[in-house]
């Protein structure tokens, strides 16, 4: 089989900010591979470097030291003009003055192109962002969707080879968004440019991605693909930044775990303390005649088809379990009640700090 050749690679990159005692390293010697054609995400909360990365990639930020490479090329000090790459900011940068069509013809009429090449890709990138009629209408006139469209399609015009997007749904609301996040990733398979996309959202991440770089204090914590890092997180960050996640802490013999309250469970672990980390969905919860670890319901929220039974374990372990609501064949168990929850050992995952 062959392998995907490789879009961009950074190679031990650092940057620092300011100098001496009050320098900040927002990137800490971190090296990723990007594969030609996918969609990479780069996930992580708020100052954990992702867009700082994205800036060097852009060619914004030089590197402290390291090397970013597209292609195999070093492109580390050339600047952004020179990079076959084009950003769409969380700003959108359109011309309120020009019309939809104008935009998306600027960065090409800044290449120099032929007229006629410029009109045919124009109308190309209207027909990919679903524009059409609304090719003379200035941007002003446009709804955020819409503006994020033309966005997109004055990046995508010139063809690079790869798009870089520094969290462009976070000023939509959540239904637009969410039709955005589908938008983007038929753009990303129809047109087979490399995306490389920064949010702080797991769920975008998770939607979207072929594979996610979740990040944290200038590290990578984890690449791979959104199964493998919502089923198999690497450590405690990535087990907690992505979806829900119950903590347990126990000590280990080997092949088993002796929790807090008493129970044990067969798990192969490190001998010694370790923490077990299972998702709310896994949590099997019956009755109190069904048997299990013995739990007291705190409280109930009501999701519509699905319900989060928050309990606590007898020696005070906070547990939240995620079951269908009443209505659709879930136990109806309310706040005080006694229930027994069973963890099954193959969704019981194993962390490191």
């Amino acid at each position: 089989m062959t392998e995907t050749p490789i879009a961009i690679e950074a190679r031990n990159a650092v940057k620092s900010f300011g100098q001496g005692a009050v320098a900040v390293r927002a990137l800490d010697d971190v090296s990723v591979q990007i594969r030609r054609g996918e969609f990479f995400t780069l996930l992580g909360p708020s100052g954990c470097g992702k867009t700082t990365l994205l800036r060097l990639i852009a060619g914004f930020e030089t590197p402290t030291s390291g090397q970013i490479l597209l292609g195999g090329e070093d492109i580390t000090h050339l600047p952004p003009n020179k990079r076959p790459v084009n950003t769409v900011f969380q700003s959108y940068a359109l011309f309120p003055h020009l019309s939809v069509a104008q935009n998306i013809a600027f960065g090409l009429e800044m290449q120099n192109r032929p007229r006629a090449e410029v009109a045919a890709t124009v109308a190309r990138m209207l027909a990919l962002v679903q524009l059409e009629p609304m090719a003379n209408r200035k941007t002003s006139q446009l709804s955020g969707g819409q503006q994020q469209r033309v966005a997109l399609a004055r990046a995508l015009a010139p063809t690079p080879k790869v798009l870089l997007l520094d969290e462009p749904l976070s000023a939509l609301d959540l239904k637009l968004r969410k039709e955005m996040q589908i938008e983007l990733k038929r753009l990303q398979q129809e047109t087979g440019i490399t995306f490389v996309f920064v949010t702080h959202d797991q769920e975008e991440a998770l939607t979207m991605s072929d594979r996610i770089a979740v990040m944290s204090a200038g590290h990578i914590q984890q690449v791979g693909s959104p199964r493998d890092i919502y089923t198999r997180p690497a450590n405690r960050f990535v087990a907690s930044f992505i979806g829900e996640t119950n903590f347990l802490t126990g000590t280990s013999d080997g092949t088993r775990v002796v929790l807090g309250n008493g129970a044990a469970v067969d798990v192969t672990a490190p001998k010694g303390p370790v923490t077990l980390a299972i998702r709310p969905e896994q949590v099997r919860i019956a009755g109190v005649d069904g048997g299990g670890m013995p739990a007291t319901v705190a409280s109930t929220v009501y999701f519509g088809t699905d319900t989060h039974l928050h309990l606590t374990l007898s020696d005070g372990t906070a547990v939240v379990a995620r079951q269908q609501s009443p209505a659709a064949g879930g136990i109806d168990a309310p706040k005080g009640a006694q229930v027994g929850i069973t963890l099954p050992t193959d969704a019981l995952q194993v962390l490191g700090e």
